[in-house]
């Protein structure tokens, strides 16, 4: 056995001390209230993000025809590539409005599934500094200009408290695969104003996500932050707007008819809207973005063989296809976590859509 030096030993150990003197730091931010009045949604906006919000809803309770599409980068990193990217989806958005309706996906949120970059309103500067101030600044300021497009926003909730930053600028929000069995996500929910979905499990199980929607619809009171940034209980109306997010597992995908059926027939027998979204990208795809159009196919496929339940789809796409690494100089419209979809695909395989 190798002898560990006693420097080394005396070293571990004044690290040790050091880390139970200050288990943690903390440093103050600015509250809900105060950013939301630094970077106001006026009321002309507001008004047609509740429009949004209410044809999202419409689709998901087949009251509207048309396929609802989540599209965006896996991650927003750069404010200018993704403006470009919006710009060219609000006008895509205005040519197929007919049939479908688009809403961008705006992701500055991150899950990790042990550590990484956690997304741009933790880490805005790419470089480890931390610097959620400026990142929570940089964040609600970029879902404003996307919103000020006419752009319906989504995003992922990874931690609760940025509903309370950003949630007035969403239209659709998702629990993620790593959240959805948690209990403080399910109580976040029953107290948004907006359709949320929630994906199944990484095992691929929908059991998760069936108890979350279940949980979500009904009121809560639990520990929380007011929008002054105070320690408070909340008391949620509940939502009626949650549905499933299929997005395949370790066992492979989950988007084929069989499974599409079994998951919604699971939602029936639970009392859950059996309609649901699928998420293209992921274990649907084999973590192969350029899998995704192909997934899309099958799935159109489906709903024109009299398959009711598919309500939506998710992409994720950015300007260029694949993914790069965070290592400066960052080539522009490249993702740099999951791998992407370019624009030229998405917009062919959007276009294709009947």
């Amino acid at each position: 056995m190798q002898q560990v030096s006693t420097q080394h030993i005396e070293n571990a150990a004044s690290l040790i001390q050091e880390r139970q003197a200050t288990p943690r730091r903390s440093q103050p931010l600015p509250s809900p209230a105060v950013l939301r009045e630094r970077l106001p949604v006026n009321t002309a906006l507001a008004a047609h993000i509740e429009q949004h919000r209410q044809t999202v809803r419409n689709i998901l309770n087949g009251k509207d025809s048309r396929l609802l599409v989540i599209t965006g980068p896996c991650s927003l990193h750069d404010p200018k590539s993704a403006l470009e990217y919006g710009h060219r989806l609000a006008e895509l958005a205005a040519q197929l409005d007919d049939k479908i309706f688009i809403v961008m996906r705006a992701y500055v949120e991150k899950p990790r599934t042990t550590v990484g970059w956690k997304g741009m309103l933790y880490d805005p500067h790419l470089d480890g500094s931390n610097d959620i101030a400026t990142g929570l600044n940089v964040s609600r300021h970029l879902l404003l200009d996307l919103a000020r497009l006419g752009l319906p926003l989504a995003t992922e909730l990874l931690h609760p408290m940025a509903a309370d930053y950003l949630g007035d600028l969403l239209s659709w929000a998702a629990i993620g695969a790593r959240t959805t069995e948690s209990q403080i996500h399910r109580e976040m929910v029953s107290g948004l104003a907006l359709p949320v979905g929630f994906k199944n499990g990484t095992d691929g199980s929908i059991d998760v996500a069936c108890d979350a929607m279940g949980a979500a619809i009904h009121p809560h009171t639990h520990l929380g932050m007011d929008e002054h940034g105070h320690s408070a209980l909340l008391q949620t109306a509940g939502n009626l707007d949650t549905h499933l997010v299929l997005r395949g597992g370790h066992d492979g995908p989950n988007y084929d008819a069989n499974n599409v059926q079994r998951a919604t027939a699971a939602l029936k027998n639970k009392g859950c809207n059996p309609r649901l979204i699928v998420d293209c990208s992921h274990a649907n795809s084999g973590k192969n973005p350029l899998r995704q159009p192909a997934v899309l196919q099958n799935l159109l496929q489906q709903r024109a063989q009299g398959q009711t339940a598919i309500a939506g789809i998710m992409l994720e796409s950015h300007l260029h296809d694949g993914k790069q690494g965070q290592g400066k100089p960052l080539q522009h419209g490249l993702s740099i976590t999951d791998g992407c979809l370019g624009w030229d695909k998405t917009r062919a395989a959007l276009c294709a859509i009947e």
